[in-house]
């Protein structure tokens, strides 16, 4: 089976970005302010003199490296808009050609295959969006909203009609992906993890208890792993941003919860409760958990994974973390609170990649 490609549409999603945007919907990310680091971007071959001062030369080299940073920055986006950029030519050629087999325009394909299966959003639908968005959206009422979400909800429609049409064509107009995504170097570790540890897919988080984006990926997360059974691992790893006081002791408390196998269970409980992260509240949370009190406040007062979670956190910073959530599906980094849909892109590509086809349960 050749691999397929999942085609990332940021024209598209750039226009749902906008949608959600004037709705007050998004949910982006806790981020610390600080520039991402990664690794130093290579020396030139020859490295050569650009610059002196009293008499002693300042190298290309030297300059690289002190830039290193924000060298690596740039080359991540420009490896994201090569990905994003090789998408929508896929799915331009994919649409082509299908239009040719079939002896019509493109304009009249996509008539066919996606504007007529679109149809019209009604009031009702986009009342109905809007109850269930409702504590996102501030004081703005329905009437003043109407036409974002209108807007916002056909093209939602649009795109999954664009999505689905691509999709059936990927078999039928043979597509291989010779460019190999950019995946950063990061690793798993002995952290906290759910699923087999030979997943084809392996997703690292990097999160803060106390960041409210956070909690709101949690859905897409667990989606991921209900839909994809064991063809996914999820890792977690602490990072917990300095803006957050109390996201420190909440990280190193779920590593103690670890030692007596509840992890999950007070990861649940103190992203269901946030404002309720006190080094006393969270021993109450994991006595009410049933874990051996006395244990759990030696391991939360000796500080014992203070040191492990400065670990997570220095392993973050130089893939590129400088805000939560982060997710690297293989590798690949998506940022913030970001829906099911954009991490089961990446993960229905990263099996496609390996010849596997997508379970899908649930």
């Amino acid at each position: 089976m050749q691999p397929t490609l999942l085609v990332s549409r940021s024209a598209r999603g750039a226009v749902t970005a906008l949608a959600l945007a004037l709705a007050g919907l998004v949910s982006p990310a806790c981020a610390d302010g600080s520039a991402a680091t990664g690794a130093a971007a290579k020396p030139a071959a020859e490295p050569s003199v650009v610059a002196e001062v009293g008499g002693k030369p300042i190298t290309l080299a030297e300059l690289e490296a002190s830039m290193a940073p924000q060298l690596d920055q740039l080359e991540r986006q420009r490896r994201k808009l090569l990905e994003d950029g090789l998408g929508r030519l896929i799915d331009e050629r994919l649409i082509e050609a299908e239009a040719a087999a079939r002896g019509v325009t493109v304009e009249a394909l996509l008539e066919a295959e996606v504007q007529s299966k679109s149809g019209a959003v009604t009031d009702e639908e986009a009342a109905a969006f809007y109850e269930e968005n409702k504590a996102r959206v501030g004081n703005r009422t329905l009437e003043q909203l109407m036409p974002q979400i209108k807007s916002y909800l056909s093209n939602q429609r649009s795109t999954g009609a664009r999505d689905a049409l691509v999709a059936s064509l990927r078999s039928k107009h043979a597509t291989r992906i010779l460019l190999e995504p950019d995946r950063a170097p990061v690793v798993a570790g002995d952290s906290p993890a759910k699923g087999p540890a030979d997943a084809p897919v392996t997703i690292v988080e990097f999160s803060d208890f106390q960041c409210p984006f956070c909690s709101r990926v949690l859905p897409a997360i667990e989606e991921t792993l209900k839909v994809y059974g064991d063809q996914v691992r999820v890792v977690f790893r602490q990072y917990p941003l300095n803006i957050h006081p109390q996201a420190q002791k909440a990280a190193e408390a779920s590593l103690c919860a670890n030692d007596q196998g509840k992890f999950w269970e007070l990861h649940d409980a103190m992203f269901a409760d946030q404002r309720a992260l006190a080094v006393e509240q969270l021993k109450a949370k994991a006595a009410g958990l049933g874990l051996d009190a006395e244990t759990f406040a030696a391991c939360l007062d000796g500080s014992k994974y203070a040191e492990k979670v400065a670990e997570d956190m220095n392993h973050g910073i130089s893939v590129g973390v400088n805000g939560t959530p982060a997710l690297f599906v293989n590798g690949r980094f998506l940022s913030g609170a970001v829906p099911f849909a954009e991490i089961g892109k990446l993960v229905d590509d990263e099996l496609a990649r390996k010849g596997i086809e997508p379970k899908k349960a649930g």
